[in-house]
């Protein structure tokens, strides 16, 4: 009996059967999935969680502040003996610099000075893929263009020399402004009581850096040199014009030392505060501290350096904390009724369960939303929001912290007092630490001061809007596999005599492979372009950007022309499947592009997949919609062409720019602009628009216009 049962039919694994089920509905999928990644976007200021100190060792707010009035007092004598060199008709910018070396000579700590040389902002080929050390040195100096930082040392007596916490406060050593001497008094204050406290274990190094050639230009530049040993250091001086000899050689009567030749070096850097004062708010009753923490491509501090700021802000001297935020959405019709919405549904899911807490206050959501789009904004842009962003080049944590102050200049003493015991507590903090900042996010979406979306959270949104991509593309190569039969055809039986025809049709996708790599090699010229341009021209930005636009343009015109002299190799293929192998290639080259820039710069591969998965998944050959004639078909056609219109990267740059600060300060050559500072930043969201989004919006015109 068993010899005349037939064959047993293997079943596929579940596995299989669910992928197959997936791929055959695509386009179902595909809806679902990006309707959900949008509203999961949406949720995110929902889904936002309140910060919390994860370091024990922290324990911030422990200790009593040791910071005196006599130590404001100090720190005011001192910012108005900086504020009187304003008064001098002429500045060589080394009175300031040899005013603080003095003063921390005094206190008996180490100070030595900083030359560095301006760097330039010129795009070169390589500068993506160097680097913090490939800046481009500008060649030729008068005396006026070098910057001079001052350093003050102070060695912990707790300590092996191995760590240190850097204080830093920008200044401009020609014209110093009131701002920029109270960030000096501060730190002069908080310098002075650390000279005299026994329970450092870690150095702290003071960098008062000269920013008149720029904030991150000035702390960059010494960062550079504090993480390279050079032979130069002693010869720092020597190639000093007459007229800027630094008063390296000069004797401190009081203090009877001489400020170091060398470059003088503390322990490994274990956190970094930029004190930087603005003026004065008059939108607040009390001061307001600005936190600034976005560094280059998408680099993020610990958060923990963060929580211990805002938690000593608020709770120790009664600041008002802010992080930025994008202040056109918050009058915003569409995300006002968002949160309203959203508020409804949470007053319906508490009254069907009192344990539910799903929905905030819609004012509350319109801030929240506010603040993670600048958040999401800025990691995406990659480009660094202070001088904080050259420690994180450095695996350095790292924030800037803006101080807005409402007083008068008869309170500049209590303001000193204040915020210099948010620095010490932010110091004694760190000072506690035993390893690197380890246990909190690095990878985080902040929507106020002390909330925030963690990766886990928002990458679900990405995985939602990516999800469909390797779906559609295998959807579309296993419809142009399938053979196409006619109602009263027979079935589908290979000739044997056609083998080769067979074996040539299996073959078939490497044609729209080529069209794909043969565009993105295209991209990546374009993306070589500005190198050129800038040899050749020095025109406004408006010039630049159009030249930039008709030799891209010209240029793909000439690929064309090479790659339609190929012709005779796709004449034996069916037109009507060339589209659609096209489509699948492109679909799948945005989708690894996307995967990949998402290690680089997780935001950026956020709002890239939210731009491209409908102009990527919904494209299709305008000839076919004409020929359709139907509503649904034009509608599609359409969607189509406003989408590739809105995809093209300068259109949407000037398009959210007029959308967020109103189209009468919107300039052609403002995307030239916005660009220029991607590729001067090395932001790795100049190289994805150049070769992962322009070419798919190429790509996807190629399908629109195909003679199907």
């Amino acid at each position: 009996m068993a010899g005349n049962e037939g064959p047993v039919e293997q079943k596929s694994r579940p596995i299989i059967r669910i992928g197959l089920f997936l791929i055959s509905h695509s386009v179902l999928v595909s809806v679902l999935c990006c309707t959900a990644g949008i509203v999961t976007l949406l949720l995110l200021p929902l889904l936002a969680i309140n910060t919390h100190v994860s370091e024990n060792a922290l324990m911030p707010g422990s200790g009593s502040p040791m910071l005196s009035n006599d130590d404001a007092s100090e720190g005011q004598r001192f910012l108005n003996k900086l504020l009187s060199f304003n008064s001098k008709t002429v500045s060589t910018g080394i009175e300031i610099p040899e005013v603080i070396a003095e003063h921390i000579l005094e206190l008996g700590g180490e100070a030595n000075y900083h030359k560095f040389h301006p760097l330039l902002n010129k795009f070169h080929p390589l500068q993506f893929f160097l680097g913090p050390d490939a800046d481009i040195v500008e060649g030729n100096h008068s005396c006026s263009s070098y910057g001079v930082n001052t350093i003050g040392i102070i060695r912990a007596p707790r300590g092996d020399g191995k760590e240190a916490i850097v204080l830093v406060t920008p200044y401009n050593s020609v014209k110093i402004t009131t701002g920029e001497a109270l960030s000096l008094g501060v730190a002069y204050s908080v310098f002075s009581l650390l000279s005299r406290v026994t329970w450092l274990a870690k150095d702290i190094i003071w960098l008062a850096a000269d920013s008149k050639h720029g904030e991150y230009s000035a702390v960059a530049a010494w960062l550079r040199d504090y993480n390279t040993l050079s032979i130069g250091d002693l010869k720092l001086y020597s190639e000093m014009c007459d007229g800027c000899i630094l008063p390296s050689e000069k004797k401190t009567q009081t203090a009877g030392e001489v400020t170091s030749k060398g470059f003088r070096r503390a322990g490994t850097m274990a956190a970094a505060l930029v004190i930087k004062v603005a003026d004065s708010s008059k939108e607040f009753e009390k001061d307001v501290l600005k936190i600034y923490a976005e560094a280059s491509n998408g680099q993020m501090p610990n958060l923990d350096l963060i929580n211990i700021v805002n938690y000593l802000a608020v709770h120790g001297q009664s600041l008002h904390v802010r992080v930025e935020k994008i202040w056109s959405l918050l009058d915003s019709w569409w995300l006002n009724g968002i949160g309203e919405l959203f508020g409804l549904l949470g007053k319906v899911a508490k009254n069907l369960n009192p344990q539910w807490k799903f929905g905030i206050p819609a004012a509350d959501y319109v801030e929240g939303a506010a603040t993670l789009a600048s958040s999401l904004y800025n990691q995406a842009l990659g480009v660094p929001t202070g001088p904080h962003g050259a420690f994180r080049d450095f695996q350095v944590d790292a924030i800037t912290m803006e101080i807005s102050p409402k007083f008068s200049s008869s309170h500049r003493v209590m303001f000193l007092l204040r915020v210099g015991r948010l620095v010490e507590g932010v110091i004694r903090s760190v000072n506690n630490l035993l390893e690197k900042f380890h246990h909190s996010c690095f990878l985080y979406l902040l929507t106020s001061p002390s909330r925030f979306v963690s990766v886990g959270v928002y990458m679900i949104a990405f995985a939602l809007l990516i999800a469909p991509f390797p779906l559609v593309a295998a959807s579309l190569f296993s419809d142009v596999s399938k053979p196409k039969l006619g109602k009263y055809d027979a079935p589908f039986k290979p000739d044997p005599a056609d083998e080769h025809a067979s074996t040539f049709t299996s073959w078939k996708w490497l044609y729209a492979a080529k069209t794909v790599l043969i565009v993105h090699l295209w991209s990546t010229i374009v993306t070589l372009f500005p190198y050129f341009i800038y040899q050749i021209s020095n025109s406004s930005s408006s010039i630049n950007l159009l030249i930039l636009i008709i030799l891209s343009t010209l240029s793909l015109f000439f690929i064309y022309a090479i790659l339609e002299s190929f012709t005779f190799l796709s004449a034996s293929r069916p037109q009507r499947a060339e589209w659609a192998l096209l489509k699948s290639v492109t679909i799948a080259a945005a989708f690894i592009g996307l995967c990949l820039m998402s290690v680089v710069n997780f935001a950026t591969a956020e709002i890239g997949a939210l731009l491209l998965a409908p102009l990527c998944l919904t494209i299709a050959p305008l000839k076919l919609d004409l020929k359709a004639n139907t509503i649904k078909a034009l509608a599609r056609g359409s969607c189509n062409i406003l989408l590739l219109f809105v995809g093209f990267p300068p259109t949407m740059f000037l398009l959210s720019k007029g959308a967020l600060a109103g189209f009468d300060h919107v300039k052609f050559g403002d995307f030239w602009d916005w660009a220029e500072s991607l590729w001067a930043w090395n932001s790795a969201t100049y190289i994805y628009i150049c070769m992962v989004h322009l070419p798919c919006w190429v790509l996807c015109i190629h399908t629109l216009m195909h003679h199907c």
